[in-house]
């Protein structure tokens, strides 16, 4: 893929102080380093090291990476890693994608409780899967699957959803049979949708209870007892958006599609047509109307406030597996669901398949792999330009 021409270093960078300076006392630490990092990225004040090429002998500075999970233009290191790391993990079946999505109205409430209601997303989500599923009127199976936070909608609006890939079927009760599913799409979603808004609705009331819950803003009213309870009615009384996708391909497959989701920031500098002035137009998918590619226009300010929206607090995992797929007993249950599918060791995936590391920039002289050779600090870095500046 071409580089691109617009980044969100490009708008952190001119637009970045007046927008902390507007809005530094409404930004947590998390989002003022975030920013931080993705204005440095890949410049001189993080470093560097010269690469050169062994066939030509041509030599480059290459400045380092700021390693920060928002930043556009560090992911793809960590998702080819991520994904040779999980390649083994794939059994030789189909997989199921289920999508549970809270309704917009908690979206100012997630806003100021991130870590107490992204958790529960997570574990209300993973628990409305393993009670449906090991229900027998549906599956009555133990599954395991991965679960991936989203918070963001193509716009940038705040839009928390969890994507759940599950393999197709699970555990007989005593892990001696695998079950394969009765529906073409697994689980029923009208059954998941109304577990699923129980099950939340319920927790957050508790959640409440424990004051565990902060309001500000536009949801400052919520901290009263009545209005707070007359919110979580009308929740109550809305249909709640499950969401299951037809059934993958195989290992080969979910590798691919696993690929669109486990790395993904609020937005990719691709999207990004135009930055002019204090205005930012950037590439969106409107899936309210079938999908169509639409074009939109923000302030700089805007799009940066909509931006910070979705840095995840300090050392929150936004990728969690359950189930039988769990950390605890993974490793030794995925050698029993080989044997109950049937899997062949000649069909299981191979790690060479999938690289852990992204492959270094070709030379400009001669085209071949130009390779990482010393390190310089930003100190150094500024004495070699000085040099060759006065020289």
């Amino acid at each position: 893929m071409s580089r691109p021409t617009f980044e969100v270093a490009d708008i952190v960078r001119t637009h970045g102080r007046p927008f902390i300076d507007r809005y530094g006392s409404q930004l947590s630490f998390q989002q003022l380093k975030a920013l931080n990092a993705i204005a440095r990225c890949r410049t001189a004040e993080l470093g560097g090291h010269i690469d050169d090429c062994p066939c030509c002998g041509h030599t480059a500075i290459s400045y380092n990476s700021c390693r920060n999970r928002h930043c556009p233009k560090c992911q793809a290191q960590a998702r080819q890693r991520w994904l040779a790391a999980r390649e083994a993990e794939l059994l030789d079946t189909h997989y199921f994608h289920v999508v549970f999505t809270v309704p917009h109205e908690l979206a100012p409430l997630c806003q100021r409780n991130q870590r107490v209601l992204y958790n529960l997303l997570f574990r209300i989500s993973a628990e409305t899967m393993l009670e449906i599923a090991a229900d027998p009127k549906h599956l009555g199976a133990e599954i395991g699957f991965l679960s991936i936070l989203h918070t963001w909608g193509q716009n940038l609006m705040l839009h928390p959803h969890v994507h759940c890939i599950v393999p197709t079927g699970g555990f007989a009760p005593d892990r001696k049979a695998w079950i394969h599913p009765r529906y073409a799409f697994f689980l029923p979603v009208k059954v998941l949708s109304r577990v699923f808004r129980g099950k939340f609705i319920a927790a957050l009331r508790r959640a409440y209870r424990q004051k565990r819950l902060q309001f500000f803003g536009a949801g400052a009213d919520l901290e009263d007892a009545a209005r707070f309870e007359s919110f979580v009615h009308s929740l109550f009384r809305q249909d709640w958006v499950v969401y299951a996708k037809p059934a993958m391909g195989g290992a080969p497959q979910v590798l691919r599609y696993l690929g669109r989701y486990t790395h993904r920031v609020a937005i990719s500098n691709h999207r990004l047509l135009a930055i002019g002035g204090d205005h930012v137009t950037f590439r969106w998918k409107d899936y309210a109307h079938g999908n169509k590619k639409r074009k939109m226009t923000v302030g700089a300010s805007e799009f940066l406030r909509r931006f910070v929206q979705h840095v995840l607090p300090r050392g929150f995992v936004r990728i969690r597996h359950f189930g039988f797929l769990a950390n605890a007993h993974r490793t030794e249950l995925l050698v029993i669901a080989r044997e109950l599918i049937g899997e062949s060791p000649e069909s299981q995936p191979s790690t060479a398949s999938v690289p852990g590391e992204v492959r270094l920039w070709r030379c400009p002289l001669c085209g071949a792999d130009m390779r990482m050779g010393t390190n310089l600090t930003a100190f150094q870095l500024r004495s070699r330009c000085s040099y060759f500046d006065t020289s």
